[in-house]
């Protein structure tokens, strides 16, 4: 099926950049800084980069839908209506490429997945084994389809087969960690919310490679999946993770819940990935001082929510104090190490964005409101795709060397990242020259490590 396009290209919503988020030194773009070389700001990079949002956003709220579901949490109508917010917004960005009618169909289609991962919770909850069993199935069918309608909307640049696979993996991934959770196995729980999380950037990465190459003359002569789009997208990856993994852990830590010290890990993992991807960047030394100075802030957001709990406002007053000290420091450590291609300034302006989206969420949370609450963990979530921006243009800026040329031309046969196998060949040629200098592609074999 020939689905008609409507307009050419996905940008990412300026309200979820930093304040200044492409100003790079002396008031210049990150564009015009990179005229002369590679960029990660294209029109294909910025489709890509919006589909990692919303992609990974998804399998971020379902997870924790899912939870709050089986726990009958009083805020799950609010994390729902997120849930909720976010197929809207897919659908949005299918039909700025696919047009009404196409985006329509998608919506039914996302919807009905939803729904049937809805199902399986409520089954579980009632302990009815058919009922169980019977999301599953619809979940097969769902796969089936889905990955039909995606081959046919691209035009078999991907393939339905290798879709459907790819598929599989994100209902096992998220059945598994709500199963997981439900037994109270928190730690293999969390592993798979990470899992769940990471393996919708090759999703992502898989659509947008095929959008781009179906509707070529819309995009400038860009490409999806060059090494320096790669970097980018490796480092929203962390940031909106740490993001998401600290709202999800500042709840835990003020309701006592069992899995708090599982939540708490997996932030900490995150922590690490992202000490490696500046390790490899700046060398070990610049990779322990941003470990420390990144756990320092971690520590201030816990001792504001201890404060909190103990209904200590000097104690959340200087928790909030140290937070604007980290925010002071981190911002001059970035300046300092891409030599000034980041102003501190600007930075300094944009972490405090961050401090106030993870404050607030929290703060609404303990008071149950609930809606802005996830009014906020969403603002939270999409502000990181500006930091990750920032960070990945001043890099690319740093070492041009490093990033030049585009990735090959033949599409992947993994669509969605069927396999491990084939994800590896689908990336191998990004991450040899990413790892030269920019170190950020060892996220991905470090997380593949893990599996």
């Amino acid at each position: 099926m020939n689905w008609k396009r409507t307009l050419t290209i996905v940008p990412l919503s300026a309200a979820l950049l930093m304040p200044s988020a492409t100003a790079f030194a002396d008031g210049h773009s990150d564009e015009e800084h990179m005229e002369n070389g590679p960029t990660v700001s294209t029109p294909a990079a910025d489709l890509r980069a919006t589909l990692d949002q919303y992609l990974s956003e998804h399998a971020y709220l379902a997870v924790f839908t899912m939870q709050k579901g089986i726990d009958g949490a009083e805020d799950f109508d609010q994390i729902a209506g997120a849930l909720q917010a976010n197929t809207e917004d897919l659908t949005g960005a299918i039909e700025e490429v696919y047009g009404e009618e196409a985006a329509q169909t998608f919506q039914g289609m996302w919807e009905d997945h939803i729904g049937f991962f809805v199902d399986y919770v409520t089954a579980t909850a009632e302990e009815d084994e058919e009922g169980r069993q019977e999301a599953l199935t619809q979940l097969d069918g769902y796969r089936a389809d889905f990955s039909s309608f995606l081959e046919g909307a691209t035009e078999e640049r991907l393939e339905a087969d290798m879709l459907a696979e790819g598929l599989q993996m994100h209902v096992n991934q998220l059945v598994g960690a709500f199963d997981q959770y439900n037994e109270g196995d928190f730690d293999a729980a969390y592993s798979d919310v990470r899992e769940s999380i990471n393996h919708m950037y090759g999703v992502s990465k898989g659509l947008s490679t095929a959008i781009v190459d179906q509707f070529d003359e819309d995009f400038e002569g860009s490409s999806a999946d060059t090494p320096a789009a790669d970097l980018r997208s490796d480092l929203n990856y962390l940031f909106s993770e740490h993001a998401g993994l600290a709202v999800v852990a500042m709840q835990k830590g003020i309701d006592g819940a069992g899995d708090f010290d599982a939540a708490a890990g997996a932030l900490n993992e995150n922590t690490e990935d992202l000490t490696e991807a500046i390790s490899g960047v700046y060398g070990e030394e610049a990779g322990d001082a941003f470990n420390e100075q990144w756990s320092e802030h971690i520590d201030f957001f816990v001792n504001y929510v201890v404060a909190t709990a103990e209904e200590d406002e000097a104690g959340q007053e200087e928790a909030l104090n140290n937070l604007a000290g980290y925010r002071d420091t981190f911002s001059q450590f970035l300046s300092d190490a891409t030599e000034n291609r980041l102003e501190a300034d600007a930075l300094s302006e944009g972490l405090q964005m961050h401090v106030d989206q993870l404050v607030t969420a929290f703060d609404s949370y303990t008071e149950g409101d609930y809606e802005t609450t996830y009014e906020n963990v969403r603002e939270a979530y999409g502000h990181m795709f500006g930091v990750g921006q920032m960070m990945s243009g001043a890099i690319t800026d740093q070492f041009p060397e490093n990033f030049e040329g585009d990735m090959p031309s033949e599409m992947p046969a993994t669509g969605l990242g069927g396999t491990a196998g084939a994800e590896n060949q689908w990336f191998l040629y990004g991450m040899v020259l990413v790892l030269l200098a920019a170190g950020a592609a060892m996220i991905t074999r470090h997380r593949r490590s893990e599996q």
